[in-house]
Protein backbone atom coordinates (compact mmCIF):
# COMPACT_ATOMS: atom_id res chain seq x y z
CA UNK A 1 0.00 0.00 0.00
CA UNK A 2 1.46 3.85 -0.52
CA UNK A 3 1.35 6.13 1.98
CA UNK A 4 -1.90 7.97 0.71
CA UNK A 5 -3.73 4.54 0.67
CA UNK A 6 -2.26 3.98 4.26
CA UNK A 7 -3.64 7.57 5.15
CA UNK A 8 -7.18 6.87 3.41
CA UNK A 9 -7.58 2.83 4.62
CA UNK A 10 -6.71 4.33 8.59
CA UNK A 11 -9.59 7.33 7.82
CA UNK A 12 -12.14 4.98 7.04
CA UNK A 13 -11.51 2.38 9.85
CA UNK A 14 -11.40 5.90 12.36
CA UNK A 15 -15.17 7.20 10.93
CA UNK A 16 -16.31 3.18 10.87
CA UNK A 17 -16.70 3.08 7.75
CA UNK A 18 -14.71 -0.41 7.39
CA UNK A 19 -14.36 -3.20 10.27
CA UNK A 20 -10.96 -4.31 11.22
CA UNK A 21 -12.06 -7.41 10.01
CA UNK A 22 -13.21 -6.95 6.91
CA UNK A 23 -9.95 -5.09 5.83
CA UNK A 24 -7.73 -8.27 7.27
CA UNK A 25 -9.44 -10.44 5.09
CA UNK A 26 -9.21 -8.11 1.90
CA UNK A 27 -5.68 -7.99 2.94
CA UNK A 28 -5.69 -11.94 3.28
CA UNK A 29 -7.10 -12.26 -0.07
CA UNK A 30 -3.96 -9.78 -1.52
CA UNK A 31 -1.33 -11.94 -0.19
CA UNK A 32 -3.15 -15.09 -1.59
CA UNK A 33 -2.51 -13.76 -5.43
CA UNK A 34 -0.37 -15.87 -6.93
CA UNK A 35 -0.61 -15.20 -10.77
CA UNK A 36 3.12 -13.77 -11.37
CA UNK A 37 1.25 -12.73 -14.89
CA UNK A 38 -0.65 -9.62 -13.04
CA UNK A 39 -0.11 -7.03 -10.07
CA UNK A 40 -1.56 -7.86 -6.97
CA UNK A 41 -5.18 -5.76 -6.81
CA UNK A 42 -4.58 -2.11 -4.80
CA UNK A 43 -6.62 -2.63 -1.36
CA UNK A 44 -9.08 -0.09 -2.60
CA UNK A 45 -9.69 -1.58 -5.33
CA UNK A 46 -10.53 -5.05 -4.25
CA UNK A 47 -12.91 -2.94 -1.46
CA UNK A 48 -14.67 -1.42 -4.12
CA UNK A 49 -14.97 -4.38 -6.62
CA UNK A 50 -16.53 -6.31 -3.56
CA UNK A 51 -18.87 -3.61 -2.40
CA UNK A 52 -17.57 -3.38 0.96
CA UNK A 53 -17.25 0.43 0.72
CA UNK A 54 -18.72 2.75 -1.61
CA UNK A 55 -16.55 5.01 -3.80
CA UNK A 56 -19.14 7.74 -2.20
CA UNK A 57 -17.53 6.73 1.20
CA UNK A 58 -14.38 7.59 0.64
CA UNK A 59 -15.19 10.56 -0.64
CA UNK A 60 -17.61 11.69 2.14
CA UNK A 61 -14.10 10.67 4.39
CA UNK A 62 -11.78 12.75 2.80
CA UNK A 63 -14.17 15.53 2.22
CA UNK A 64 -14.56 15.61 5.84
CA UNK A 65 -11.01 15.49 7.12
CA UNK A 66 -9.65 18.49 4.97
CA UNK A 67 -13.24 20.23 5.57
CA UNK A 68 -14.94 20.07 1.99
CA UNK A 69 -17.95 19.33 0.28
CA UNK A 70 -18.55 16.41 -1.75
CA UNK A 71 -20.59 16.60 -4.78
CA UNK A 72 -22.69 14.42 -6.73
CA UNK A 73 -21.66 14.80 -10.60
CA UNK A 74 -24.45 13.06 -11.97
CA UNK A 75 -26.99 16.03 -10.81
CA UNK A 76 -24.54 18.64 -12.22
CA UNK A 77 -25.22 20.36 -15.50
CA UNK A 78 -22.07 22.31 -16.11
CA UNK A 79 -22.29 25.54 -18.46
CA UNK A 80 -20.86 25.29 -21.66
CA UNK A 81 -18.21 28.06 -20.98
CA UNK A 82 -17.05 26.10 -18.32
CA UNK A 83 -15.99 23.65 -20.73
CA UNK A 84 -13.78 25.98 -22.55
CA UNK A 85 -12.23 27.90 -19.26
CA UNK A 86 -10.57 24.15 -18.13
CA UNK A 87 -9.53 21.95 -21.13
CA UNK A 88 -10.40 18.32 -21.83
CA UNK A 89 -6.93 17.76 -21.71
CA UNK A 90 -5.96 19.20 -18.28
CA UNK A 91 -9.45 17.51 -16.83
CA UNK A 92 -8.06 14.35 -17.85
CA UNK A 93 -4.27 14.71 -16.96
CA UNK A 94 -5.70 15.59 -13.53
CA UNK A 95 -8.64 14.07 -13.01
CA UNK A 96 -10.71 17.57 -12.07
CA UNK A 97 -14.01 18.69 -12.96
CA UNK A 98 -15.46 22.32 -13.45
CA UNK A 99 -18.72 22.91 -11.75
CA UNK A 100 -19.38 26.60 -11.97
CA UNK A 101 -17.64 29.53 -11.87
CA UNK A 102 -17.74 33.38 -9.76
CA UNK A 103 -15.77 36.07 -10.99
CA UNK A 104 -12.17 34.89 -10.82
CA UNK A 105 -13.15 31.44 -8.24
CA UNK A 106 -13.25 27.88 -10.10
CA UNK A 107 -15.61 25.39 -8.22
CA UNK A 108 -14.36 21.84 -9.15
CA UNK A 109 -14.40 18.53 -8.61
CA UNK A 110 -11.61 16.13 -7.73
CA UNK A 111 -10.65 12.45 -6.30
CA UNK A 112 -7.60 12.59 -4.20
CA UNK A 113 -7.40 15.91 -1.83
CA UNK A 114 -3.91 14.59 -1.20
CA UNK A 115 -2.99 15.76 -4.50
CA UNK A 116 -1.47 19.02 -3.28
CA UNK A 117 0.59 20.01 -5.92
CA UNK A 118 -2.40 19.00 -8.75
CA UNK A 119 -4.15 21.94 -7.61
CA UNK A 120 -1.22 23.95 -7.24
CA UNK A 121 -0.14 23.67 -11.15
CA UNK A 122 -4.03 23.61 -12.69
CA UNK A 123 -4.31 26.96 -10.18
CA UNK A 124 -0.92 28.71 -11.61
CA UNK A 125 -2.27 27.31 -15.41
CA UNK A 126 -5.78 28.42 -15.45
CA UNK A 127 -4.65 31.77 -13.22
CA UNK A 128 -7.86 30.69 -11.43
CA UNK A 129 -8.17 30.52 -7.34
CA UNK A 130 -9.54 27.24 -6.88
CA UNK A 131 -12.17 25.87 -4.90
CA UNK A 132 -12.43 22.00 -4.45
CA UNK A 133 -15.20 19.76 -3.89
CA UNK A 134 -14.74 15.84 -3.56
CA UNK A 135 -16.13 13.01 -6.05
CA UNK A 136 -15.28 9.62 -6.72
CA UNK A 137 -12.67 9.53 -9.35
CA UNK A 138 -15.03 7.21 -11.90
CA UNK A 139 -17.69 10.03 -11.62
CA UNK A 140 -14.86 12.32 -12.56
CA UNK A 141 -14.28 10.49 -15.64
CA UNK A 142 -17.75 9.72 -16.97
CA UNK A 143 -18.68 12.93 -16.43
CA UNK A 144 -15.62 14.19 -18.44
CA UNK A 145 -16.98 11.94 -20.95
CA UNK A 146 -20.19 12.71 -20.87
CA UNK A 147 -19.72 16.98 -21.19
CA UNK A 148 -16.42 16.93 -23.37
CA UNK A 149 -17.61 13.71 -25.46
CA UNK A 150 -15.76 10.56 -26.18
CA UNK A 151 -14.15 12.35 -29.34
CA UNK A 152 -13.77 15.77 -27.46
CA UNK A 153 -10.44 15.74 -27.87
CA UNK A 154 -10.38 15.10 -31.66
CA UNK A 155 -12.84 18.01 -32.27
CA UNK A 156 -10.75 20.09 -30.02
CA UNK A 157 -8.13 19.70 -32.48
CA UNK A 158 -10.24 20.79 -34.98
CA UNK A 159 -10.93 24.05 -33.18
CA UNK A 160 -7.35 24.18 -32.29
CA UNK A 161 -6.87 24.58 -36.04
CA UNK A 162 -8.89 27.48 -36.58
CA UNK A 163 -7.49 29.10 -33.27
CA UNK A 164 -4.25 29.06 -35.79
CA UNK A 165 -5.49 30.21 -38.61
CA UNK A 166 -6.79 34.18 -37.95
CA UNK A 167 -6.77 34.69 -41.83
CA UNK A 168 -9.53 31.87 -42.42
CA UNK A 169 -12.32 32.83 -44.20
CA UNK A 170 -15.20 31.21 -43.06
CA UNK A 171 -17.54 31.85 -46.17
CA UNK A 172 -15.33 30.06 -48.65
CA UNK A 173 -14.08 27.27 -45.48
CA UNK A 174 -17.76 25.92 -46.37
CA UNK A 175 -17.97 26.32 -50.11
CA UNK A 176 -18.18 23.68 -51.98
CA UNK A 177 -16.26 22.55 -55.67
CA UNK A 178 -12.83 24.00 -54.08
CA UNK A 179 -9.69 21.82 -54.66
CA UNK A 180 -9.36 21.51 -50.94
CA UNK A 181 -12.69 20.76 -49.81
CA UNK A 182 -12.08 17.48 -48.57
CA UNK A 183 -9.21 18.72 -46.00
CA UNK A 184 -11.08 21.59 -45.09
CA UNK A 185 -11.05 21.98 -41.20
CA UNK A 186 -14.58 23.15 -41.18
CA UNK A 187 -15.74 20.21 -43.34
CA UNK A 188 -13.88 17.99 -40.89
CA UNK A 189 -15.25 19.91 -38.14
CA UNK A 190 -19.20 19.32 -39.20
CA UNK A 191 -18.39 15.59 -39.81
CA UNK A 192 -16.71 15.30 -36.28
CA UNK A 193 -20.40 17.01 -34.34
CA UNK A 194 -21.87 14.07 -36.47
CA UNK A 195 -19.97 11.44 -36.00
CA UNK A 196 -19.93 11.99 -31.99
CA UNK A 197 -23.74 12.18 -31.70
CA UNK A 198 -24.16 9.57 -34.03
CA UNK A 199 -21.54 7.13 -31.16
CA UNK A 200 -23.79 8.98 -28.27
CA UNK A 201 -26.77 7.12 -29.88
CA UNK A 202 -28.45 10.66 -30.31
CA UNK A 203 -31.96 11.27 -31.85
CA UNK A 204 -30.96 14.80 -32.58
CA UNK A 205 -28.36 17.37 -33.14
CA UNK A 206 -29.38 20.91 -32.42
CA UNK A 207 -27.25 23.53 -33.15
CA UNK A 208 -28.50 26.99 -31.75
CA UNK A 209 -27.19 30.27 -32.75
CA UNK A 210 -27.26 32.54 -29.05
CA UNK A 211 -26.37 36.21 -28.78
CA UNK A 212 -22.82 35.12 -27.78
CA UNK A 213 -21.82 31.80 -28.37
CA UNK A 214 -22.99 28.77 -30.96
CA UNK A 215 -24.83 26.35 -29.02
CA UNK A 216 -24.51 22.59 -30.07
CA UNK A 217 -27.11 20.30 -27.90
CA UNK A 218 -27.45 16.67 -28.62
CA UNK A 219 -30.52 14.68 -27.48
CA UNK A 220 -29.71 11.04 -25.76
CA UNK A 221 -32.60 9.01 -24.45
CA UNK A 222 -34.66 12.18 -24.86
CA UNK A 223 -32.77 14.32 -22.37
CA UNK A 224 -30.78 17.65 -24.54
CA UNK A 225 -26.91 17.41 -23.99
CA UNK A 226 -25.21 20.30 -24.07
CA UNK A 227 -21.55 19.80 -25.90
CA UNK A 228 -18.71 21.35 -26.35
CA UNK A 229 -19.30 24.78 -28.52
CA UNK A 230 -17.60 25.74 -31.70
CA UNK A 231 -16.43 29.73 -31.33
CA UNK A 232 -19.26 31.64 -32.34
CA UNK A 233 -17.20 33.19 -35.55
CA UNK A 234 -17.66 29.68 -36.89
CA UNK A 235 -21.04 29.91 -36.94
CA UNK A 236 -21.79 30.90 -40.68
CA UNK A 237 -19.44 28.36 -42.30
CA UNK A 238 -21.13 25.70 -40.07
CA UNK A 239 -24.44 26.40 -41.06
CA UNK A 240 -23.29 26.96 -44.64
CA UNK A 241 -21.43 23.25 -44.98
CA UNK A 242 -24.82 21.86 -43.31
CA UNK A 243 -27.33 23.51 -45.46
CA UNK A 244 -24.98 22.39 -48.52
CA UNK A 245 -25.07 18.58 -47.29
CA UNK A 246 -29.15 18.93 -47.09
CA UNK A 247 -28.95 20.32 -50.64
CA UNK A 248 -30.68 23.15 -49.47
CA UNK A 249 -30.45 26.83 -50.84
CA UNK A 250 -27.67 28.49 -48.77
CA UNK A 251 -28.54 31.88 -50.08
CA UNK A 252 -31.78 31.63 -48.26
CA UNK A 253 -31.73 32.64 -45.10
CA UNK A 254 -35.35 34.43 -43.98
CA UNK A 255 -37.76 31.42 -44.63
CA UNK A 256 -37.92 27.97 -42.94
CA UNK A 257 -36.20 24.89 -44.93
CA UNK A 258 -36.29 21.43 -44.78
CA UNK A 259 -33.15 18.89 -46.41
CA UNK A 260 -32.14 15.69 -45.96
CA UNK A 261 -27.97 13.95 -45.47
CA UNK A 262 -27.44 10.62 -46.01
CA UNK A 263 -24.76 9.35 -44.09
CA UNK A 264 -22.74 5.74 -43.28
CA UNK A 265 -21.36 4.76 -41.12
CA UNK A 266 -19.69 1.37 -40.09
CA UNK A 267 -21.70 -0.34 -42.93
CA UNK A 268 -24.75 0.99 -41.62
CA UNK A 269 -26.54 4.26 -43.82
CA UNK A 270 -28.26 6.97 -41.98
CA UNK A 271 -30.58 9.06 -42.31
CA UNK A 272 -30.61 13.10 -41.39
CA UNK A 273 -33.73 14.99 -41.70
CA UNK A 274 -32.41 18.70 -41.31
CA UNK A 275 -34.37 21.46 -40.75
CA UNK A 276 -33.86 25.29 -40.68
CA UNK A 277 -35.12 27.99 -38.94
CA UNK A 278 -34.27 31.69 -38.97
CA UNK A 279 -33.64 33.25 -35.31
CA UNK A 280 -32.86 36.60 -34.45
CA UNK A 281 -28.88 35.50 -34.11
CA UNK A 282 -28.98 33.45 -37.16
CA UNK A 283 -30.54 30.34 -38.42
CA UNK A 284 -31.30 27.23 -35.97
CA UNK A 285 -30.60 23.68 -37.58
CA UNK A 286 -31.55 20.18 -36.40
CA UNK A 287 -30.89 17.04 -37.77
CA UNK A 288 -33.17 14.24 -36.47
CA UNK A 289 -31.17 11.03 -36.97
CA UNK A 290 -33.26 8.26 -38.17
CA UNK A 291 -32.17 4.52 -38.10
CA UNK A 292 -33.80 2.34 -40.12
CA UNK A 293 -32.96 -0.62 -37.63
CA UNK A 294 -35.17 0.65 -35.23
CA UNK A 295 -38.27 -0.09 -37.33
CA UNK A 296 -37.84 -3.62 -37.13
CA UNK A 297 -37.82 -3.59 -33.90
CA UNK A 298 -40.07 -6.70 -32.58
CA UNK A 299 -43.21 -5.75 -30.12
CA UNK A 300 -41.89 -6.63 -26.87
CA UNK A 301 -38.75 -4.37 -27.75
CA UNK A 302 -41.30 -1.39 -28.07
CA UNK A 303 -42.01 -2.21 -24.20
CA UNK A 304 -45.00 -4.37 -24.59
CA UNK A 305 -45.94 -6.97 -21.68
CA UNK A 306 -47.22 -10.13 -23.24
CA UNK A 307 -51.03 -9.43 -22.48
CA UNK A 308 -51.05 -6.11 -24.37
CA UNK A 309 -49.09 -7.61 -27.34
CA UNK A 310 -51.58 -10.05 -27.70
CA UNK A 311 -54.30 -7.35 -28.14
CA UNK A 312 -51.86 -5.27 -30.06
CA UNK A 313 -51.24 -8.30 -32.40
CA UNK A 314 -54.72 -9.15 -32.59
CA UNK A 315 -55.63 -5.89 -33.18
CA UNK A 316 -53.22 -4.56 -36.16
CA UNK A 317 -54.53 -8.33 -37.90
CA UNK A 318 -57.83 -6.97 -38.60
CA UNK A 319 -59.09 -6.78 -41.96
CA UNK A 320 -60.90 -3.61 -41.98
CA UNK A 321 -60.86 -0.72 -39.77
CA UNK A 322 -59.10 2.35 -37.95
CA UNK A 323 -56.29 2.28 -35.53
CA UNK A 324 -55.06 5.14 -34.09
CA UNK A 325 -51.72 5.67 -32.34
CA UNK A 326 -51.88 8.92 -30.17
CA UNK A 327 -49.18 11.22 -28.42
CA UNK A 328 -47.18 14.30 -28.31
CA UNK A 329 -44.10 14.86 -30.84
CA UNK A 330 -41.41 12.64 -30.05
CA UNK A 331 -43.52 10.28 -28.37
CA UNK A 332 -42.42 7.72 -30.69
CA UNK A 333 -45.71 7.25 -32.37
CA UNK A 334 -43.93 6.27 -35.81
CA UNK A 335 -41.60 3.90 -34.35
CA UNK A 336 -44.51 1.98 -33.08
CA UNK A 337 -46.35 2.44 -36.05
CA UNK A 338 -43.79 1.14 -38.79
CA UNK A 339 -43.04 -1.93 -35.99
CA UNK A 340 -46.67 -2.63 -36.71
CA UNK A 341 -46.46 -2.36 -40.28
CA UNK A 342 -43.56 -4.87 -40.23
CA UNK A 343 -45.40 -7.24 -38.10
CA UNK A 344 -48.02 -7.57 -40.97
CA UNK A 345 -46.01 -7.21 -44.23
CA UNK A 346 -46.07 -10.22 -45.53
CA UNK A 347 -46.24 -10.88 -49.91
CA UNK A 348 -49.68 -11.74 -49.62
CA UNK A 349 -50.48 -8.19 -48.67
CA UNK A 350 -50.25 -4.67 -49.85
CA UNK A 351 -48.88 -1.75 -47.64
CA UNK A 352 -48.67 2.16 -49.27
CA UNK A 353 -48.06 4.71 -46.80
CA UNK A 354 -48.84 8.46 -47.40
CA UNK A 355 -46.06 10.53 -45.00
CA UNK A 356 -44.98 14.03 -44.68
CA UNK A 357 -42.38 13.20 -45.43
CA UNK A 358 -41.07 9.84 -45.35
CA UNK A 359 -39.17 9.76 -43.00
CA UNK A 360 -37.96 6.01 -43.41
CA UNK A 361 -37.93 4.08 -46.44
CA UNK A 362 -38.89 0.36 -45.78
CA UNK A 363 -38.86 -2.45 -47.98
CA UNK A 364 -42.02 -4.33 -49.90
CA UNK A 365 -43.56 -0.90 -48.52
CA UNK A 366 -45.23 1.68 -51.00
CA UNK A 367 -44.44 4.85 -49.72
CA UNK A 368 -46.03 8.52 -50.80
CA UNK A 369 -44.92 11.78 -49.70
CA UNK A 370 -47.02 14.73 -49.34
CA UNK A 371 -46.13 17.44 -51.49
CA UNK A 372 -47.83 20.60 -50.44
CA UNK A 373 -45.99 22.44 -53.65
CA UNK A 374 -47.99 20.62 -56.15
CA UNK A 375 -51.18 20.19 -54.44
CA UNK A 376 -50.02 16.24 -53.11
CA UNK A 377 -52.00 16.55 -49.71
CA UNK A 378 -53.01 14.05 -47.40
CA UNK A 379 -56.17 14.03 -48.70
CA UNK A 380 -55.57 13.96 -52.37
CA UNK A 381 -53.14 11.29 -52.01
CA UNK A 382 -55.12 8.87 -50.08
CA UNK A 383 -57.92 9.26 -52.61
CA UNK A 384 -55.38 8.72 -55.11
CA UNK A 385 -54.30 5.06 -52.89
CA UNK A 386 -57.24 3.54 -52.71
CA UNK A 387 -57.67 3.30 -56.13
CA UNK A 388 -54.41 1.34 -55.99
CA UNK A 389 -56.43 -1.73 -54.20
CA UNK A 390 -54.23 -2.22 -50.86
CA UNK A 391 -55.19 -4.27 -48.37
CA UNK A 392 -53.28 -2.13 -45.46
CA UNK A 393 -53.45 1.85 -45.90
CA UNK A 394 -50.96 4.47 -43.34
CA UNK A 395 -51.65 8.03 -42.68
CA UNK A 396 -48.89 9.75 -41.43
CA UNK A 397 -51.68 11.84 -39.49
CA UNK A 398 -54.89 13.10 -39.59
CA UNK A 399 -54.96 16.54 -39.29
CA UNK A 400 -57.95 17.78 -40.92
CA UNK A 401 -61.95 16.80 -41.89
CA UNK A 402 -61.24 16.05 -45.26
CA UNK A 403 -58.54 13.29 -44.28
CA UNK A 404 -60.51 11.93 -41.86
CA UNK A 405 -63.65 11.31 -43.59
CA UNK A 406 -61.26 9.61 -46.40
CA UNK A 407 -59.66 7.47 -44.15
CA UNK A 408 -62.83 5.97 -42.27
CA UNK A 409 -64.66 5.75 -45.93
CA UNK A 410 -61.49 3.54 -46.25
CA UNK A 411 -61.68 1.73 -42.97
CA UNK A 412 -65.73 0.99 -43.84
CA UNK A 413 -64.74 -0.26 -47.86
CA UNK A 414 -62.57 -3.32 -46.45
CA UNK A 415 -59.32 -1.24 -45.63
CA UNK A 416 -57.20 -1.44 -42.77
CA UNK A 417 -56.46 2.21 -41.64
CA UNK A 418 -53.15 3.32 -39.17
CA UNK A 419 -52.84 6.83 -38.81
CA UNK A 420 -51.98 8.95 -35.54
CA UNK A 421 -53.41 12.00 -33.86
CA UNK A 422 -52.15 14.86 -31.42
CA UNK A 423 -53.84 13.65 -28.26
CA UNK A 424 -52.93 13.25 -24.48
CA UNK A 425 -54.82 10.28 -23.47
CA UNK A 426 -56.67 7.18 -25.84
CA UNK A 427 -59.96 7.83 -25.64
CA UNK A 428 -59.65 11.61 -26.34
CA UNK A 429 -58.96 10.38 -29.66
CA UNK A 430 -62.70 9.70 -30.25
CA UNK A 431 -63.31 13.50 -29.22
CA UNK A 432 -60.45 14.72 -31.60
CA UNK A 433 -62.33 13.28 -34.22
CA UNK A 434 -65.40 14.47 -33.48
CA UNK A 435 -63.98 17.90 -33.01
CA UNK A 436 -62.67 18.49 -36.33
CA UNK A 437 -65.74 17.20 -37.88
CA UNK A 438 -66.35 13.92 -38.66
CA UNK A 439 -70.27 12.12 -37.75
CA UNK A 440 -70.23 10.11 -33.91
CA UNK A 441 -71.60 7.34 -35.89
CA UNK A 442 -69.00 7.49 -38.31
CA UNK A 443 -66.35 6.86 -35.81
CA UNK A 444 -68.03 4.48 -33.45
CA UNK A 445 -68.67 2.38 -36.78
CA UNK A 446 -65.29 2.56 -37.92
CA UNK A 447 -62.95 3.04 -35.01
CA UNK A 448 -61.31 -0.03 -33.57
CA UNK A 449 -58.71 0.84 -31.39
CA UNK A 450 -56.90 3.64 -29.73
CA UNK A 451 -53.54 3.64 -28.20
CA UNK A 452 -51.81 6.53 -26.25
CA UNK A 453 -48.28 6.22 -25.62
CA UNK A 454 -45.19 7.76 -23.69
CA UNK A 455 -41.18 7.19 -23.45
CA UNK A 456 -39.77 6.63 -20.44
CA UNK A 457 -35.92 6.05 -20.08
CA UNK A 458 -34.67 2.42 -19.63
CA UNK A 459 -32.42 1.37 -16.59
CA UNK A 460 -29.14 1.01 -17.63
CA UNK A 461 -28.40 -3.01 -17.64
CA UNK A 462 -25.13 -2.90 -17.01
CA UNK A 463 -25.09 -0.76 -13.41
CA UNK A 464 -28.74 -1.14 -12.24
CA UNK A 465 -28.86 -2.51 -9.05
CA UNK A 466 -31.39 -2.92 -6.34
CA UNK A 467 -32.68 -0.09 -4.06
CA UNK A 468 -35.72 0.53 -1.76
CA UNK A 469 -37.80 3.95 -2.88
CA UNK A 470 -38.64 6.23 0.13
CA UNK A 471 -42.09 6.08 0.95
CA UNK A 472 -42.72 9.26 -0.32
CA UNK A 473 -41.55 8.01 -3.89
CA UNK A 474 -43.85 4.92 -3.36
CA UNK A 475 -46.61 7.10 -2.87
CA UNK A 476 -46.02 9.35 -6.07
CA UNK A 477 -47.59 6.46 -7.98
CA UNK A 478 -49.83 5.20 -5.26
CA UNK A 479 -47.66 2.11 -4.91
CA UNK A 480 -49.22 -0.24 -2.66
CA UNK A 481 -46.76 -1.98 -0.13
CA UNK A 482 -48.10 -5.27 -1.01
CA UNK A 483 -46.77 -4.26 -4.74
CA UNK A 484 -43.65 -2.87 -2.99
CA UNK A 485 -43.36 -5.76 -1.29
CA UNK A 486 -43.16 -8.26 -4.57
CA UNK A 487 -41.60 -5.65 -6.26
CA UNK A 488 -37.91 -5.50 -8.29
CA UNK A 489 -36.98 -1.82 -7.62
CA UNK A 490 -33.70 -1.41 -9.54
CA UNK A 491 -31.82 1.92 -10.21
CA UNK A 492 -28.88 2.44 -12.91
CA UNK A 493 -25.66 3.64 -10.68
CA UNK A 494 -24.13 5.60 -13.88
CA UNK A 495 -21.32 3.53 -15.91
CA UNK A 496 -19.36 4.41 -19.49
CA UNK A 497 -21.89 2.52 -20.86
CA UNK A 498 -24.52 4.91 -20.20
CA UNK A 499 -22.57 7.98 -20.27
CA UNK A 500 -23.09 8.29 -15.82
CA UNK A 501 -27.21 8.62 -16.31
CA UNK A 502 -27.60 5.46 -14.59
CA UNK A 503 -30.13 4.92 -17.68
CA UNK A 504 -29.73 3.63 -21.41
CA UNK A 505 -32.31 3.58 -24.34
CA UNK A 506 -36.08 4.05 -23.70
CA UNK A 507 -38.82 2.25 -24.73
CA UNK A 508 -43.03 2.83 -24.45
CA UNK A 509 -45.45 2.65 -22.11
CA UNK A 510 -49.18 2.49 -23.20
CA UNK A 511 -52.79 2.50 -22.67
CA UNK A 512 -54.79 0.54 -24.97
CA UNK A 513 -58.34 1.09 -25.66
CA UNK A 514 -59.88 -1.29 -27.29
CA UNK A 515 -63.81 -0.55 -29.07
CA UNK A 516 -66.23 -3.13 -27.86
CA UNK A 517 -70.17 -2.78 -28.19
CA UNK A 518 -70.99 -0.48 -24.99
CA UNK A 519 -68.27 1.93 -26.03
CA UNK A 520 -69.82 1.79 -29.62
CA UNK A 521 -73.36 2.36 -28.16
CA UNK A 522 -71.63 5.86 -25.63
CA UNK A 523 -69.92 7.25 -28.99
CA UNK A 524 -72.81 7.32 -31.27
CA UNK A 525 -74.79 9.01 -28.06
CA UNK A 526 -71.53 11.48 -28.16
CA UNK A 527 -70.36 10.82 -24.39
CA UNK A 528 -67.21 12.68 -23.66
CA UNK A 529 -63.60 11.71 -22.93
CA UNK A 530 -63.96 11.37 -19.13
CA UNK A 531 -67.56 8.67 -19.39
CA UNK A 532 -65.40 6.76 -21.81
CA UNK A 533 -62.45 6.77 -20.32
CA UNK A 534 -64.27 5.38 -17.00
CA UNK A 535 -66.32 2.86 -18.94
CA UNK A 536 -62.91 1.47 -20.89
CA UNK A 537 -61.25 1.45 -17.64
CA UNK A 538 -64.41 -0.25 -15.81
CA UNK A 539 -63.71 -2.94 -18.48
CA UNK A 540 -60.21 -3.41 -17.90
CA UNK A 541 -57.96 -0.60 -20.00
CA UNK A 542 -54.81 -0.04 -17.53
CA UNK A 543 -54.07 3.71 -18.04
CA UNK A 544 -50.22 4.95 -18.80
CA UNK A 545 -49.25 5.31 -15.13
CA UNK A 546 -50.50 1.97 -14.51
CA UNK A 547 -48.47 0.43 -17.47
CA UNK A 548 -45.70 2.52 -15.99
CA UNK A 549 -46.28 1.03 -12.25
CA UNK A 550 -45.91 -2.40 -14.07
CA UNK A 551 -42.72 -1.32 -15.40
CA UNK A 552 -40.99 0.15 -12.34
CA UNK A 553 -42.07 -3.07 -10.36
CA UNK A 554 -40.47 -5.28 -12.80
CA UNK A 555 -37.14 -2.70 -12.77
CA UNK A 556 -37.48 -1.98 -16.29
CA UNK A 557 -37.53 1.89 -15.21
CA UNK A 558 -37.55 3.98 -12.27
CA UNK A 559 -40.36 6.24 -10.36
CA UNK A 560 -39.05 9.31 -11.30
CA UNK A 561 -39.35 8.47 -14.94
CA UNK A 562 -43.10 7.38 -14.84
CA UNK A 563 -43.79 10.11 -12.46
CA UNK A 564 -42.21 12.79 -15.20
CA UNK A 565 -43.92 11.51 -18.23
CA UNK A 566 -47.61 10.56 -16.69
CA UNK A 567 -48.09 13.73 -14.45
CA UNK A 568 -51.51 14.50 -15.92
CA UNK A 569 -52.44 10.92 -15.27
CA UNK A 570 -52.64 10.86 -11.80
CA UNK A 571 -56.15 8.86 -11.21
Amino acid sequence: MTSDEDFIIQLALDKGVIKQAQLAAARERIAQHTDLTTAPPKILDLLYAEKIIEPAQISKVLADEFGMHTVDLNMVRTPSELISVLPRTLAARYLVFPISKEGNVLRLAISDPLDVSALDDLGHVLKLTLEPCVAPAEDIRQAIERFYGKDAASIEQLLNNFSASEGLDSATAAAPGTSNEGDAPIIKLVHAVILEAIQRRASDIHLEPLEKRFRVRYRVDGVLLEVENPPKRLQPAILSRLKIMANISIAEKRIPQDGRIQVNMGGKSLDLRVSSLPTAHGESIVMRILDKEGLQLGLPELGFFSDDQAIMERLISLPDGIMLVTGPTGSGKTTTLYSCLHFINKPDRKIITVEDPVEYQLGGINQVPVRHDVGMTFASALRAMLRQAPNIVMVGEIRDLETAEIAINASLTGHMVFSTLHTNDAPGAVTRLIDIGVKPFLVSTSLRAAMAQRLVRKVCKQCKKPYTPAPTELRALNITPQQAAAANFMKGAGCPNCNGTGYRGRYGIFEVFVINEELQRMIYENAGTSKLRDKARSLGMRTMREDGIRKVVNGATTIEEVVSITVGDAN
